[in-house]
Formats: structure tokens, C-alpha cells, sequence
């Protein structure tokens, strides 16, 4: 049978590390294509939380992550074509270095490889601080490192308009369109923490800058000589919102599910809606990402908005599961510790055999006390009989397998976090890719599933609906 085929203009914003502006510049060209009535779907390359909140920042909808280490290969091209289905153009966002994967050593999981799966040229937004000739041995380097790099074009951040000029004919004499180059401003110095931007919240003013952004980049970059480079992407393949049944693409488990309906923030519904749960969303609480909470939508689950640190109580009665995800809940320890009533309904739910899901900063929510950020200790739910802890450095960082007693794979995920645990849970095994490192983590029982892992649901998604569908 012939497949079907459809037009997706399309680019990769990639970077040769950490740090170089790519989310600066993509945020940037989002809100021009937005201003142009460009219709975008955004994504992310890897297990990132908070570039994808900058994206629905800037465009007003969702964006999803690309990751080829949570998915096999047809899996991450299928979410792409599925996610893409009314979009005028898809904007990728690449993570660390163009060429980074798995364990440092390799390019699987890379943004690389994710260019290379959906067949999307690349542009590399390249720190031009303190360098000028030597920018074209780079880009030399990375046009060369890979026999079909994918790249394109480039961006030269930081970069004068007269030096760029001068290297214009050195840099397009390699085989690449120089798009423009952003002189050191203001407007794109968003603040940071650890490895990435503070949240869109803590941005002060976030709507001015980001305004005041793309009218610093548009006369700085050629718009419409990128927009052709996105229309020389390779026709993708055609999905209707009912392709993932028995589509030989998408393998079982490899996480293929159809789009849920927006989050519902009432608690009414039909009758026959019997499963709730609750999703909490605040400033403390707000690493999700959004194909988990679509998987869950897609099982039948309805998502109710919470906030542990405002609200009083749950937000309806009849809940089956409360979902805690990650954030920073050490620099909102104090407030949460105060609010004695939600910690209250979430032991007392607990109890009534409501079920929890909580991933690191979730996690340590549930401990008996947490080192807030400011040094001092404070109570919390107590449902986990330990002490969260500040570390002052990464005490994990990078991919792992999560593995069952009996050896079967329970999910994929990723860990970032400064804080530890005296009691990190020995329930599931943690394998570091392409390594020999590993140790015990997590409380796993019928009621809980809660530990430091950012679980990628769509890597097993029967084990996540196996906990929540069994009957206590």
C-alpha cells in the first residue's frame, strides 16, 4: 500500500553545547513565526521539563519532548507525525551539544539522531563571544563529524553584524546559509538555574521580554531565507488520530497513544467518569511532561488541577490517584510545610486508599521533613519515613532503566536533582545506560510509586496502567 504524504515545513535549533542560546533564539523565532500567523507545534529533544513551558509560553499550546531513549525510533517518528497533524511548521529544539547522546560517548538519544529520524534540517546557534575565524573550523568540525549531519544553516549569538558579515563568505563557502547573527543584548539575558532558564514564572515581566526579544531578532535574522530551509524538509507521513490502532509502526509498548482532550479544571462530569485524578500544578510543582499526562487522558484518566501550596484541600471528592510531579519544592519549603491542611488531606487520602504517584520533587514532599533551600528543615507529609536533603551538587544526573525484582522492565526514565534522600526507596533496580553503574531506588507497593525518577510512562505504558487500574 502506498503511503499517504504531506508537506511539514520543519527545523532543528541545535547547538554545539550547553549554554550557546538555543533556547533564547527558539523562543525568539517562535514568537516571529507566530507573528506571521505561522501555526507551530514545538518540541524538545530529550528529557527536558522546562523548555517545553517556554515553548506554550510563547505559542499558547502544548509542547512535547523527542526522546529515542524513552522510545524506539518508529515511536519518536510517529509522535512527531501525530503531534504535527494541524501545524503549519514543527520547531525542534535540540539539548546540549548537536552531537551529545547516551552516556556522553555516543549519538543515540542525541539531538542528532533525532534530526536524522524525522529528516529535519538543522540550524546550529553557535556562541560567537570571543571568536571569529575559528567559529568556521567549528562548524567545519560538526559538518564533518557525521557523514549526513543534517545541518543546514547558521546562527551566530553574540555575534557583531560586521563580524558576521566578514565571516559570511568563509561560513557559506562550507555549505551552510549564515541566517544571521544576534549582537549580546538585554532582551536575551534570561535568568538561569543549574543546567537550564528558571521557570516562565520566575521570569520577571516574561511577556515584555519575550516581545522585546523577537524585535531585537528580526532585523537580525533572515526570517524568510529560514522559512525556506523549514519548505526544504522532505514531505512526512499522513495520520489520522485513530493510526496508532494496529499500526505496524508503533510497536506494543512503545508508548503510542492518541490525544486526550484539554485538561479539565472543574469537577464535574458525566457519571460514568469514575476515575480522577488529581495533578498538582503550582510554582513548586510543574515538571510534566505532556505526552504522560495525554497517555493518561488517552486510559480514561480525568486530570484535575491542584496546587499544594495554595489550595486547602483536594479538589473533589471521588479522586483515585494524586499525581505529584518534580519542581523545586526545597525553594517553597516553608510555605508548604505551613499549609497543614493539604498536607493533612494528602495523608488522609492516602489512607483511604487513594493512590500516589511522585517523582523527585513530589517525592521528597512526601518525606517526614526537607531542607529548604534557605538551610532549614521543615516537616512535611510523612508518608515516607526519611529526610530530604540538600547535596550542593548533582547526586544524579542522566538516563537510567528501571528494572523489577523479577528482572522485567518497569520504565525508562531520567534523574536531575541537587537534593538526596536518607531513604531513597530499594524497590526497583536503576541501570545507567552503556555502563556498570547501578543501585536500588524507589518505593514501589500497590498504593505508591515514588522516587527521585522522572518516569517516561510511554516506555512501559502498561506497567503505569497496571498500578493505577488495580483494584486495592
Amino acid at each position: 500500500m502506498t503511503k499517504r504524504l504531506r508537506p511539514l515545513p520543519r527545523i532543528l535549533l541545535a547547538a554545539p553545547a550547553s549554554g550557546s542560546g538555543k533556547t533564547v533564539i527558539t523562543c525568539g523565532v517562535l514568537e516571529l513565526l507566530k507573528r506571521r500567523n505561522i501555526s507551530c507545534t514545538s518540541f524538545k529533544c530529550g528529557p527536558d521539563y522546562i523548555d517545553p513551558m517556554f515553548h506554550r509560553y510563547v505559542l499558547g499550546v502544548p509542547g512535547y519532548n523527542l526522546d529515542s531513549f524513552f522510545l524506539p525510533p518508529q515511536a519518536v517518528v510517529q509522535l512527531f507525525e501525530k503531534k504535527t497533524m494541524t501545524a503549519g511548521m514543527a520547531v525542534i529544539e535540540g539539548a546540549m551539544g548537536y552531537y551529545d547522546g547516551v552516556a556522553g560517548i555516543t549519538t543515540h538519544a542525541s539531538a542528532y539522531e533525532i534530526a536524522k529520524l524525522t529528516d529535519t534540517p538543522v540550524v546550529l546557534v553557535i556562541d560567537g563571544k570571543k571568536s571569529s575565524l575559528s567559529l568556521a573550523a567549528l562548524v567545519k568540525g560538526f559538518l564533518e563529524y557525521e557523514k549526513d549531519s543534517h545541518i543546514r544553516g547558521v546562527i551566530l549569538n553574540r555575534t557583531s553584524p560586521m563580524m558576521a558579515e566578514r565571516l559570511r563568505p568563509l561560513l557559506e563557502g562550507l555549505g551552510v546559509v549564515l541566517l544571521g547573527a544576534v549582537p549580546a543584548c538585554e532582551e536575551a539575558a534570561w535568568e538561569s538555574r543549574h543546567l537550564g532558564l528558571t521557570l516562565p514564572g520566575e521570569q520577571n515581566r516574561l511577556r515584555e521580554k519575550v516581545n522585546a526579544l523577537a524585535d531585537c531578532l528580526e532585523p537580525c535574522l533572515d526570517m524568510d531565507r529560514l522559512l525556506e530551509l523549514a519548505q526544504s524538509a522532505p514531505p512526512i507521513r499522513q495520520c489520522t488520530l485513530d493510526s496508532t490502532v494496529n499500526d505496524p509502526s508503533c510497536p506494543e509498548g512503545s508508548g503510542a497513544f492518541t490525544p486526550g482532550h484539554q485538561t479539565e479544571r472543574s469537577c464535574q462530569s458525566h457519571a460514568k467518569e469514575l476515575r480522577r485524578i488529581a495533578v498538582a500544578e503550582d510554582e513548586a510543582f510543574c515538571f510534566y511532561y505532556e505526552e504522560n499526562l495525554e497517555l493518561l487522558k488517552s486510559l480514561g484518566w480525568k486530570l484535575i488541577p491542584f496546587s499544594p501550596l495554595h489550595d486547602r484541600q483536594l479538589p473533589c471528592p471521588g479522586l483515585t490517584a494524586i499525581l505529584l510531579g518534580g519542581g523545586y519544592p526545597e525553594a517553597y519549603a516553608k510555605e508548604l510545610s505551613e499549609n497543614l491542611a493539604m498536607l493533612r488531606a494528602i495523608r488522609a487520602a492516602y489512607g483511604q486508599g487513594v493512590k500516589l504517584l511522585a517523582e523527585c520533587g513530589g517525592f521528597l514532599y512526601l518525606h517526614d521533613t526537607l531542607e529548604g533551600a534557605d538551610g532549614h528543615t521543615y516537616p512535611m507529609a510523612g508518608l515516607i519515613k526519611a529526610a530530604g536533603y540538600g547535596t550542593k551538587k548533582l547526586s544524579r544526573f542522566g538516563y537510567i532503566s528501571l528494572y523489577d525484582s523479577q528482572g522485567k522492565l518497569a520504565a525508562r526514565a531520567h534523574e536531575f536533582h541537587y537534593w538526596d534522600s536518607t531513604l531513597p526507596g530499594r524497590d526497583l533496580k536503576a541501570i545507567k545506560p552503556l555502563s556498570t553503574r547501578s543501585w536500588d531506588c524507589m518505593y514501589v507497593t500497590n498504593r505508591m510509586i515514588a522516587g527521585f525518577p522522572h518516569l517516561y510512562y510511554g516506555s512501559n505504558p502498561d506497567w503505569i496502567r497496571a498500578f493505577l487500574e488495580t483494584t486495592l
